[in-house]
């Protein structure tokens, strides 16, 4: 699934009003999982990223107005997934976190697996809400890795 490029990257142009002015414009790229996986390895122990950063970062290179949400969160679990099975040349998947330093459910062993691996590199993970629980990286702004 990693490899499978699903005819991507490739561009399309939305006309939906809302979703214009919610992404800032009509030009929507789509990158294939094995891309969001070779960023997701570039993120060193002790850094962050969050899918949305790497979206910002496809859209600029590829000169779109953004990148499509859906795509980006099953990709970014296809790269979990697809390293959690490998023996080697693993991607370190847990250092990518959703929107607002979230920990990622989807992930393999949910986020108690990706909470331990995390505060075992030196995080500090917060958990929010009383029936609906979540888990954060405190100030995890701080520790974002920049892409270049």
């Amino acid at each position: 699934m990693l490899n499978d490029s699903k005819d991507m990257p490739k561009f399309q142009t939305i006309t939906d009003e809302k979703s214009i002015e919610k992404y800032g414009g009509s030009r929507m790229y789509f990158a294939p999982p094995i891309d969001y996986d070779k960023i997701m390895k570039r993120v060193p122990c002790g850094k962050v990223i969050t899918v949305g950063n790497i979206r910002e970062y496809f859209a600029k290179l590829s000169g779109a107005d953004f990148t499509e949400p859906i795509t980006a969160g099953i990709f970014v679990s296809i790269a979990a997934w697809a390293s959690y099975q490998r023996s080697e040349d693993k991607t370190p998947y847990w250092r990518t976190l959703k929107a607002n330093g979230e920990l990622n459910e989807k992930y393999p062993g949910g986020v108690e697996a990706q909470k331990a691996i995390l505060e075992a590199e030196g995080h500090t993970i917060i958990q929010r809400g009383r029936k609906n629980i979540r888990y954060y990286v405190k100030d995890y702004e701080r520790v974002l890795f920049e892409l270049d």
